[in-house]
């Protein structure tokens, strides 16, 4: 049997600009200014020019649990593709970040992702973790660009 494909969606509206927004999820040096308790670190392992750029990978989380993401994709304030750069629970791991600006003068959220299961049978639990960590990180996102 071939391995299953999982996928989720969150969802936010902002006050904040998509530029502010954007600034502040492709800039992983600083994810923990904004993206506390649940990422403490944050750091580049490879610079990319501008920041956050294609080839970049950050390093977010909690020594000795990092995770490394790699920049795919890249269109200035409108849309970031990211990978996981090093081994995973699971396959083929791609996320989509856009931000749309919206009729309030806001900006439109919409954060995806999908993954192929490692193991067979842990694509359910797999998936709302990472649908946990990113409506967590996506609020604190929210939270700071709205202060910014």
């Amino acid at each position: 049997m071939p391995p299953k494909t999982f996928s989720f969606e969150v969802n936010r509206t902002s006050s904040a600009s998509p530029a502010t927004l954007f600034r502040l999820e492709t800039d992983g040096a600083h994810w923990s200014d904004w993206a506390k308790p649940l990422i403490v670190q944050s750091s580049w392992e490879r610079w990319a020019d501008p920041v956050g750029g294609i080839g970049a990978i950050r390093r977010v989380g909690l020594f000795p649990v990092l995770v490394y993401e790699e920049t795919l994709e890249y269109e200035q304030d409108r849309r970031h593709v990211y990978t996981l750069a090093r081994s995973a629970p699971v396959n083929d791991y791609r996320a989509e970040v856009t931000f749309t600006p919206n009729a309030a003068g806001g900006t439109d959220l919409r954060w995806r992702g999908s993954f192929t299961e490692k193991i067979p049978g842990s694509g359910p639990v797999v998936r709302q973790l990472l649908r946990g960590v990113i409506t967590f990180v996506s609020a604190q996102l929210v939270r700071a660009a709205e202060r910014d």
